[in-house]
């Protein structure tokens, strides 16, 4: 493979209604869900999970174990089909895990372009976290976070529901 076609590992799990844009690649024993939709140069690596209504931009990075898309943790959740729309150029580390948002959050957990997610970070439902941001590993969101451009979430930080760092 010369990078600019698409290539699915023969062990990957890919719905036949999912969306690749061109050049993605997915890697051994990643599951990709019915409504997702990866964009152009994309790669995942094994072991990535994505499900839900969930739009990855072009030029992102999945490492090994990353959980994109899935339930939110919020005892009102009634599987609505809210959604995940990740931006351009963001690489996520292994185990790294992304809620989709619920209907009382305005149904969607956001990410912007240029980003980089350290290992076991989590992302909760709802949240929106701009362009140029690092988290360290570990860094966690509640529910209902919004994180400005260029900021930075420290190693093993947790940050309460609703809390905003930045501007």
């Amino acid at each position: 493979m010369d990078g600019s076609e698409t290539y699915i590992h023969p062990s990957a799990d890919v719905h036949k209604e999912a969306f690749l844009d061109e050049s993605v690649y997915i890697g051994p024993y990643s599951v990709i869900g019915k409504h997702v939709s990866i964009g152009k140069g994309t790669k995942l690596d094994a072991h990535v999970y994505v499900t839900g209504h969930t739009q990855i931009g072009q030029h992102c990075h999945f490492s090994p174990y990353t959980s994109v898309g899935t339930e939110p943790q919020d005892l009102t959740y009634e599987q609505e089909p809210t959604r995940v729309v990740i931006g351009d150029r963001n690489v996520f580390r292994e185990f790294m895990t992304v809620d989709k948002g619920t209907v009382k959050g305005g149904g969607e957990t956001k990410i912007g372009n240029d980003n980089y997610f350290m290992a076991y970070s989590h992302i909760a439902h709802d949240c929106v976290v701009g362009n140029h941001v690092i988290f360290i590993n570990g860094a966690t969101l509640g529910g209902h976070c919004f994180i400005d451009d260029y900021a930075q979430v420290g190693a093993f930080s947790g940050l309460h529901q609703f809390c905003r760092v930045g501007k």
